[in-house]
């Protein structure tokens, strides 16, 4: 029965690990932003980007938007940007193919799809890696 007991304790002390090690502190939204901008520079802000060129997105909570064109992160720090939660889903209607510093992006809860507002979306920065062009 000993034994059996003792397996029982070091499955469940290994199991546990994994947990323990997923369980990591989230990183503040500006520490969160630096990790993803790390090794990049900055460079000269833009109005607009090519929407259809943007092939992901993410939210910073109350931080940012990154758009991510190629190999280019593409910062916009909204000018109401603590309404940004990272688990909303961004909705960007636009007439061009362009999405500009003079546009609203709504934003939808996750779960239920429901409203929960918009941001104005500022200037748009790109960050390159270091030593790209």
């Amino acid at each position: 029965m000993r034994p059996l007991i003792t397996a029982i304790i070091a499955a469940a002390a290994v199991a546990a690990v994994p947990a323990a090690a997923t369980a990591r502190e989230k990183l503040a939204p500006e520490a969160q932003l630096a990790k993803l901008l790390e090794g990049r520079v900055a460079g000269k802000a833009r109005d607009c980007i090519s929407l259809s060129a943007v092939t992901s997105s993410q939210v910073i909570d109350k931080t940012a938007i990154v758009y991510r064109i190629g190999d280019t992160l593409w910062v916009n720090r909204p000018k109401n940007a603590d309404s940004l939660d990272d688990d909303d889903v961004l909705v960007t209607k636009t007439t061009t193919s362009q999405l500009c510093s003079i546009d609203t992006v709504e934003l939808h809860d996750r779960s239920s799809h429901m409203y929960n507002g918009f941001v104005s979306l500022g200037e748009f920065t790109p960050y390159r890696r270091a030593g790209s062009n």
